[in-house]
């Protein structure tokens, strides 16, 4: 069975209008866009491969302001989107999202699902690439709490995957939830600006098969967790 994996960032409670979560969109498709070629041009969906290949999406402001104008792309107070690229139903990588939302409830959320298998996948499923995905969520979305991991491995350390609670391949820390402390070799420690720190566990890709892989990331998770980094989602700070 292949292997999977996702990047996703999340945050909770920070109301915003459509046209800051547009802006954000917008800025975050042009780093993501960065990251790789395949990740430049988008479609929305549709009943059918091919209806939704007619579909294509400019993921600027302006689109995304009139998508989130539009009742199906409102949930409660806050916004979402669903796009996805790919040249084939056998080879396809989506994005979806919610934003703006006040709900201490749900968090908000950016999620990529990446290129599961084939060529694209064995180039962008790369620590390196990971990690630009994560900071390209960070510049843009400004989230609480990131990670781009195997599936797999999620499922087997966690039973309902509460954003910022769990270890994965590479992590994403806000300044928010304190100060990341020494980790072992050969985890990377890194900034975002001022935004706050990005964390990956192994450079070639992390997989659930690997006992190594699993034994570091339980220490890695026993020493966030002691520094108190591992917590479940707080709602924004005002102002």
């Amino acid at each position: 069975m292949i292997e999977t994996y996702y990047a996703g960032s999340y945050w909770l409670a920070r109301p915003e209008t459509a046209q800051a979560c547009a802006r954000r969109a917008e800025r975050f498709f042009h780093l993501l866009g960065r990251c790789d070629p395949a990740w430049t041009r988008w479609y929305e969906t549709a009943d059918s491969f091919d209806e939704a290949r007619k579909l294509q999406f400019t993921p600027d402001a302006a689109t995304f302001t009139k998508l989130f104008g539009e009742k199906e792309n409102k949930i409660g107070d806050g916004f979402t989107f669903w796009l996805w690229t790919g040249d084939n139903l056998e080879e396809t990588s989506s994005v979806r999202g919610t934003c703006g939302s006040s709900s201490l409830r749900l968090p908000a959320t950016c999620v990529v699902q990446p290129y599961a298998e084939g060529p694209i996948a064995d180039r962008v499923l790369t620590a390196p690439v990971m990690a630009e995905v994560l900071r390209a969520m960070a510049l843009a979305w400004d989230p609480e709490w990131g990670v781009a991991t195997s599936e797999a491995h999620r499922d087997s350390v966690t039973e309902k995957a509460k954003p910022g609670t769990f270890v994965g391949w590479v992590m994403y820390f806000s300044r928010l939830r304190g100060k990341v402390p020494p980790l072992p070799a050969p985890v990377r420690i890194e900034l975002v600006e001022d935004k706050g720190t990005l964390i990956t566990l192994t450079h070639e890709r992390f997989t659930a098969s690997n006992p190594e892989h699993v034994a570091l990331a339980a220490r890695v998770h026993e020493l966030l967790d002691r520094a108190g980094m591992l917590r479940p989602l707080q709602p924004w700070p005002a102002g």
